[in-house]
């Protein structure tokens, strides 16, 4: 993936958030307000996009989601009966669900998913892009798997710690976007910042190697929902 062009699709993911934000919502096609399935707080990039590589296998976007407090419990059955997906109106926003269904998507026990949801609504298919999609803010959230990845020896499952936020709390962060693309920002190797968290040097180059065999394995858009 070209890095600019990996670029340029992260500053339509925020543009996309931006849009839909509580402080920016404008109309997106002349009809009605734009809209996501959940509130956002959060947009960063993080890994191989923040170091300034070129070019990029895949681009890896964090999402910090809140909860979805205007919800619409009325319309629940309604989509129940007409997707086949419980939980519309109460996961997930109603009038988005009504607007995007053909972004509408489930979990394996058939409620709406709001990751999953995020993910289509955000990225194509076959994109070469993987989203993280979480409650908690992006650092946050590096500090617990990293603890959560550590007592089961799941070192793939860490979160690479490189991250550069580009969009928060309504407001985008153009400085930050400028120095993705000038390559100005120094991160260190992907070990080094392990141990920065508190990884032996030896634990750290063993988590770093997993981390890198399981993202080789991901093709086109991937997602992964969590909650901390």
């Amino acid at each position: 993936m070209d890095r600019d062009a990996a670029l340029d699709r992260a500053a339509e993911i925020v543009d996309t958030v931006d849009r839909a934000s509580v402080d920016g919502r404008t109309p997106s096609d002349g009809d009605g307000p734009a809209l996501l399935p959940v509130p956002v707080r959060e947009v960063w990039v993080y890994g191989d996009v923040a170091l300034g590589l070129d070019p990029l296998d895949r681009l890896d976007v964090y999402v910090t989601k809140d909860l979805l407090m205007r919800g619409d419990d009325g319309r629940t059955a309604e989509f129940a009966e007409r997707f086949g997906i419980e939980g519309v109106g109460k996961t997930v926003d109603a009038d988005w669900a009504e607007a995007y269904p053909e972004h509408l998507r489930a979990n394996d026990g058939g409620h709406a998913a709001p990751e999953r949801c995020l993910a289509a609504h955000l990225v194509d298919d076959d994109e070469p892009i993987h989203l993280e999609v979480c409650n908690a803010s992006f650092t946050d959230n590096v500090t617990q798997r990293l603890k959560g990845a550590m007592a089961r020896e799941a070192y793939g499952e860490i979160l690479d710690p490189r991250g550069v936020c580009l969009w928060a709390d309504g407001r985008r962060d153009d400085e930050a976007m400028a120095k993705l693309r000038g390559g100005e920002l120094a991160f260190p190797t992907l070990p080094e910042a392990l141990e920065m968290l508190g990884l032996d040097a030896e634990t750290a180059a063993e988590a770093a190697d997993a981390m890198r065999d399981r993202r080789a394995e991901r093709t086109g858009r991937t997602v992964r929902g969590d909650v901390v």
